[in-house]
C-alpha cells in the first residue's frame, strides 16, 4: 500500500473518531440506548475509545444493572479517568450494585477525594430508610417495549420480584410497572405508555416511621427511594420494613435499663445535666465576649442613648439572617444535597441573598428610625450597619456548618452557639463602630 493510501486511511479513521466524539458529546442518551444492546465487553471498548467526559456521560445514561456490569470490567486507569466526571451520588448508586469486596477494590483505585464523596453517599444512619433499602432493584428505561421488559425479567429479575421501576436516561424515576401487568398489555407498547406514574417516593435519610406510614396508606409491595433530584436510588420492600421494625423493638427492650447516648424527655437528671451544662458554659463565655464588644463603645453609648435602644434591632436581624442561612445549609448537608467542596458556591449564594434581604430590611428600618428620631446620622448608621451585619451573618450561617462537616463534626451540634456569637459581635461592632466613626452626624 502506498504512503498516500496509508495517510488517507489514517485520515478516514481520524474523521470517524471525531464524528463519534461529537455524537457521544451531543447525543449521549441516544448512544447509551444503542450501546445497551451490546455485551458489556463491547461497551467497555467503546468507553476506552472516547474521552473520559464522554465515557462518564455514556455510563451515567446506561441502565444501572448494565452500567454496573461494565464497571466491573474497567481497568484501574480507566476508572481513575472516568469516575471523577460522574456525579458522586450516581456513582454510589452504581457501586452499591456490586459486591462489597469489589466496591472496596474499586474505591481504592479512585482518587481519595472522589472516593470519600462516593462513600458518603453509600452510608446511611441506622434508623433511616437508606439503611434498609435494596439498591439492586429491577429498573428499565421508559422507551423499552413490554416485550423487551419481559426478556429483562426472565434474564435479570429475582424470583420474588413484584414491581419494575421505569426511569429516563438521567436515571430519574418516571413510573412503575408490575410483573403481572406484563401479561395484560400489548407486547409492542412502550413502558412509558402503560406505566403507573402516580407513585409515592421517599428520601433515603427520612426515618423509618415515615415509610411505615406510606406502606399503610398505599398498600404497595415496594416504595421507591429517590434523592432530591428524583433520581432512583433503591427500593424498600414491605417485608424489610416489618423485619426492621421488629428488630428495633427488640433492641429497645434490650437497652431499656441502659443509658442512651441521646437525651430524651425522661432521661435521668444528671445525664441531662452532663449533656447540657458544657454548652451552657460555652454560651456564657460567648455572651461575655459580646458584652466586651459593647463595653468597648461605652462612651459612645453614654453620649448617644438612642444607640442602646436600637442595638437589639441590628443584632436581632443579623441573628435571624444567620439562622435562616444555617438552617438551609444544615438541611442541605443532612440530605446530601450539597458537599463541603461546594462551600464557595453555597456561601456566595447565601451572601447574595443576605445582601438583597439586607437592602430591603435596611430600607424599612431607615424609614422607621427617620420618623422616630428625625436624625439623618442615626438613620444612615442603622441602614449601613444592618446591611453589613446581615451579609456577614448570611456568610457565617453557610460557612460554619460546612467547616464543621469538613472537620467530621456534627454541624447541628454547635453551629448555633458559634453563629450567635458571630452575629451578636458583628451586629454590635458594626452599629457601634459606625456610630463612633460618624459621631459628628449624631450631634444635635
Amino acid at each position: 500500500m502506498s504512503d498516500g493510501a496509508i495517510e488517507a486511511k489514517k485520515g478516514r479513521r481520524g474523521g470517524t473518531h471525531l464524528l463519534n466524539e461529537a455524537f457521544f458529546l451531543k447525543h449521549h442518551q441516544e448512544a447509551a440506548r444503542i450501546l445497551e444492546s451490546y455485551p458489556a465487553p463491547d461497551i467497555l471498548r467503546v468507553l476506552q475509545g472516547t474521552s473520559a467526559k464522554n465515557a462518564s456521560n455514556l455510563l451515567s445514561s446506561i441502565t444501572p444493572p448494565i452500567a454496573a456490569d461494565v464497571i466491573t470490567l474497567m481497568t484501574t486507569d480507566l476508572l481513575k479517568q472516568v469516575i471523577p466526571h460522574m456525579s458522586p451520588s450516581l456513582a454510589a448508586a452504581l457501586f452499591q450494585r456490586l459486591d462489597e469486596d469489589l466496591q472496596r477494590a474499586i474505591l481504592f483505585r479512585v482518587p481519595d477525594r472522589y472516593a470519600e464523596e462516593i462513600r458518603s453517599y453509600m452510608t446511611y444512619p441506622a434508623e433511616s430508610v437508606g439503611s434498609i433499602m435494596d439498591p439492586k432493584f429491577l429498573v428499565l428505561q421508559e422507551e423499552v417495549t413490554v416485550r423487551e421488559a419481559m426478556l429483562h425479567v426472565r434474564s435479570r429479575a429475582q424470583k420474588d420480584v413484584h414491581d419494575m421501576y421505569v426511569t429516563d436516561r438521567k436515571q430519574k424515576l418516571v413510573g412503575k410497572f408490575s410483573v403481572r401487568d406484563l401479561l395484560l398489555v400489548d407486547p409492542e407498547e412502550k413502558l412509558q405508555a402503560v406505566m403507573i406514574r402516580d407513585l409515592p417516593t421517599i428520601h433515603p435519610l427520612e426515618s423509618r416511621e415515615e415509610i411505615v406510614e406510606l406502606f399503610g396508606e398505599r398498600h404497595f409491595f415496594t416504595i421507591p427511594v429517590v434523592d432530591l433530584d428524583n433520581r432512583l436510588l433503591g427500593v424498600v420492600r414491605n417485608e424489610d420494613i416489618i423485619k426492621a421494625s421488629q428488630e428495633d423493638a427488640t433492641a429497645d427492650l434490650q437497652t431499656m435499663v441502659g443509658a442512651n447516648k441521646d437525651e430524651r424527655a425522661l432521661s435521668p437528671v444528671w445525664f441531662s445535666v452532663r449533656k447540657r451544662l458544657p454548652w451552657l458554659q460555652l454560651n456564657l463565655v460567648t455572651a461575655f465576649f459580646a458584652a466586651f464588644v459593647v463595653g468597648m463603645f461605652e462612651d459612645t453609648i453614654a453620649r448617644f442613648t438612642a444607640l442602646a435602644v436600637l442595638l437589639p434591632v441590628v443584632a436581632g436581624q443579623s441573628g435571624n439572617t444567620g439562622a435562616q442561612s444555617l438552617a438551609v445549609v444544615i438541611r442541605g448537608l443532612a440530605l446530601r444535597d450539597i458537599r463541603p467542596s461546594q462551600w464557595l458556591r453555597v456561601s456566595g449564594k447565601e451572601v447574595y441573598v443576605a445582601f438583597l434581604n439586607g437592602l430591603a430590611v435596611s430600607a424599612t428600618a431607615c424609614l422607621a428610625v427617620a420618623i422616630w428620631s428625625r436624625s439623618f446620622g442615626l438613620t444612615l448608621i442603622i441602614g449601613l450597619s444592618m446591611v453589613i451585619s446581615m451579609v456577614i451573618a448570611g456568610l457565617s450561617g453557610a460557612i460554619i456548618p460546612i467547616t464543621l462537616k469538613a472537620m467530621k463534626q456534627d454541624p447541628a451540634q454547635s453551629s448555633s452557639i458559634v453563629l450567635t456569637t458571630i452575629t451578636d459581635v458583628v451586629g454590635f461592632f458594626s452599629f457601634l463602630g459606625l456610630a463612633t466613626l460618624l459621631s459628628g452626624l449624631l450631634e444635635p
